[in-house]
Parts: structure tokens; sequence; C-alpha cells
């Protein structure tokens, strides 16, 4: 077992590794150009979409409700854990990082999302299917290479998705509230199996319930912390910016440490690149594959932009209290810390209720993508065994030592990304082509 892990710590390290945080952020770079900048033309465009409303077109939910599913899985402990990961690994200027990563992966996500309703399907039940499996075997003929994403992804959902998750909020219960393991293991594995038995309609109604709720919430509470410390707030973006080019802070004092520990935290909030989203995004009800590429790179912004920042500035905002030093804590124990001490008896309570409900939004959204991963390789009528299995799994999270578990779900989450990225960048053209359409048609009055 032993030998099982220092394998699975070498590969993960390799997966992860600056080669890859190369490829993730290029591929946004390339789209980005090669795209004259649209994430940043057309993000008012993008939100108008998500929030306004639309004529009823083919597909299965709302782009509004499949903008949830996806932020429902996206939206996670990394949000609280891994930018605190990110701050004490590569200093404050990782933050900067993060921000980087987010502004060239709307591109990468709007590139997801066209793909995904180009060369999207209809299943047996007349449901929509699409994604990375999809585009590339439809888009690239590499069946072969289709099957490799799914086999990732089935895999990488069982832990990213279900176990890791369930753990996370069975340990933060048991430190604040002091419930054993295994009664949250049966609460929260029995409300999981409430929504995911009904697929893709009871995940996305939860979702859009849920998702905008902890979201909002969790942003309030860090706004009220910014503005009742406003003296704080220009001297932390001060630090943020200087120390992201300086390496100040950072483990070994390197600038390299601020861009990789920014970067891969980035990408892990965010998912951009890892053809996580493009399977939600598939089942949206549009009229053009750019419509629903603006709706999903609007969940990068949210992310990261809003969530991630809110999280980012305020650690920084409490390394300058604390005399320019995080401490001994780190991840989520970091967070709470902080949050509570800037906003005494409510902050902590805010970020571990927002844990709970950040992971087990990400044990929905990460139901429907290794479902949809599932069925491509066996077929519609594992559709159910796999749901079950998925349960399962909730609640071994709970009360099971995870740590082989947690590089498994890292390393398969990580390979997921290339076959998806070498799609992507082969079918850019593609991409290309589809903005130029939607532009034209809109133009033209073809399209509202």
């Amino acid at each position: 077992m032993q030998n099982l892990q220092s394998l699975m710590e070498t590969l993960s390290g390799w997966v992860w590794g600056p080669y890859m945080l190369v490829l993730i952020v290029g591929t946004g770079i390339f789209l980005t150009f090669r795209l004259l900048f649209w994430q940043f033309r057309m993000l008012p465009l993008a939100f108008k979409q998500v929030f306004g409303k639309h004529p009823d077109h083919s597909g299965d939910i709302s782009q509004f409700a499949s903008l949830m599913t996806a932020l429902s899985a996206t939206i996670g402990t990394g949000n609280i854990a891994g930018v605190a990961t990110a701050c004490v690994l590569g200093g404050p200027g990782a933050v900067f990082w993060m921000w980087m990563t987010a502004l060239f992966g709307m591109a990468t996500k709007y590139g997801e999302g066209v793909l995904a309703v180009k060369y999207r399907v209809k299943n047996e039940k007349g449901e929509m299917s699409g994604g990375p499996m999809y585009y590339i075997e439809r888009g690239l003929k590499w069946k072969w290479l289709a099957l490799i994403f799914a086999l990732f992804g089935a895999l990488a959902s069982f832990g990213i998705g279900s176990s890791v998750q369930s753990n996370t909020v069975a340990l933060a219960v048991q430190n604040s509230l002091g419930i054993e393991t295994w009664m949250t293991g049966i609460i929260i594995t029995a409300f999981s199996a409430l929504v995911i038995l009904g697929g893709i309609k009871s995940i996305s109604r939860a979702a859009s319930l849920i998702v905008p709720i902890m979201a909002i919430g969790y942003v309030a509470g860090g706004l009220i912390i910014i503005f009742n410390n406003l003296e704080l707030v220009v001297p932390a973006l001060k630090i943020i910016f200087t120390y992201a080019f300086t390496g100040e802070a950072a483990v070994g004092g390197a600038i390299g440490a601020a861009i990789r520990y920014g970067v891969a935290r980035g990408v892990f909030s965010n998912e951009a690149g890892m053809g996580s989203a493009p399977i939600a995004a598939a089942a949206a009800k549009t009229d053009h594959p750019a419509r629903q590429g603006l709706v999903s790179m609007t969940g990068t912004f949210i992310d990261t932009i809003i969530v991630c920042s809110i999280t980012g500035i305020v650690l920084v905002m409490g390394y300058i209290m604390a005399g320019n030093s995080f401490g001994d804590q780190t991840g989520a124990v970091l967070t709470i810390g902080v949050f509570d001490k800037l906003l005494p008896g409510v902050g902590g309570w805010m970020v571990t209720f927002g844990i709970i409900f950040f992971a087990y939004s990400t044990i929905l959204g990460w139901s429907y993508y290794g479902e949809k991963c599932a069925t491509y390789l066996l077929g519609e009528k594992f559709v159910l065994p796999y749901r079950i299995f998925y349960i399962i799994t909730v609640f071994i999270g709970c009360v099971a030592t995870l740590d082989l578990v947690w590089l498994f779900a890292d390393t398969f989450n990580g390979l997921m990304a290339v076959p998806n990225l070498i799609a992507l960048l082969l079918l850019s053209g593609v991409i290309a082509k589809e903005s130029k359409d939607f532009i034209a048609r809109r133009k033209s009055g073809e399209l509202y």
C-alpha cells in the first residue's frame, strides 16, 4: 500500500507539474488571441444570456440551470481551502496569478461550451448527451481518445466528486459540532440520493436553488469583512500585486512558487480546461453553440474573479493584521480562523457552512459528469447502477481515511484535461467559425 501511495504521489506530481499548467494556461492564451479577446468583448452579453429570458429551444434544462449545475460542481472547497493553500505555499502574490488564470480560462470555458453544444447528441431517452468525449469522437474522429477521457472522468467522479467532498463535510461537522462522521454520512448520503436518483432535471433544480444562495451568502459575508476593514484593502491589494512579481512570502522566496500555486489552485477551482463543465453545458436549451459558450464562460468569472477573490483578499487582510504572516495554519482551517477573527462570532461559522454546502453541491454536479462518462463507456443501461454506486461512495467518504483516494482523485482529475485540451486546440477553428456565425446572424436579425 505504501508503494502504491508513493507511486500515486509521483504520478500526481507529474500530472499537475509545470508542463500541465503551461498546457492549460497556454490553451487559454491561444484561444484568447484566436478569438480576438472574445471573453472581454462579449462579457456584458454573456451575463445578459445568463439572467435574461429566452425563447424555448432544444435541450433538457435552461441556460441558467446548466450554468448553476456546472457551478455546483465548480464552486467547492477549492474556493475556501484551495485559495488558502495557494496563499500559504505561493505567498499572497498567488492570488494575482489565480486572477490571470481565470481571465484566460474564460476563453477556454467558452470554447468548451461551444463544442459541447455543437457536437451533442440525443440519447435513447431523448436527453442531450455531450462533452469532450462527444466532440473528440465527432469532431476529431478519435474514438480512442474519447474513451480515454470518459474513463478518466468516470474514475475521477468517485474521488473528487463524491468521497473526497463528503469526507470534507464530515470532518468539518465533526470539528465544529462534534457530530460523528457516520451520522453525517447517513444524512448527506440520504440528501444526495434524493437528488441524484432524479437525474439532470432534479440536479439542476437543486443546483439552481443551492448555488445562488450559498455563493451570495459567502460573498456577502466576505464583503462585510472588507467594508468593516476598508483601511486594509489598499495595503492588501498592494501586497498581492507586489508579491506576484517578487515571490516574497512564497515557499523558497521564488516568484515561481507564486505562479505555480496560483495557477494550480485557480485551475482546480474553476476547472477551465478540465472538460467537466461542458458535460453540463451540452444539456442546455439554446439556439446556437456560441450562446451557450458565453453562458459557460461566466462560470469561470463567478468562481474565481468573484468568489475566490473574496477569500483571497480577506486572507491577505488577515495576513497583514498578523504581522505579515499566515502562521502555522493552512487550508480551510486558515480561512475559518481569519474570517472568525475579522468577523467574530459569525465569520468562522459562515465558512464552515460554506464548506458544507459547497461540498454538497459538488457531489451533485459531479454525479452528472461521472454518469455521462460512464454511460458513454458502457451504455444507458448503466445509469442506475452508476448512480447507486456513486451514492454509496458518498457514505464511504464520510467514514474512511482518504489520503490515497485524494491522490487518485487529483491524478485522474488532471488526466481528464489532456484529451480535452488537445481537442480544444485542434478544434479551435470550429470555435472561431461558430463565433463569427453567431455575430453575423445576430446582426442580420436571424438570432436574437
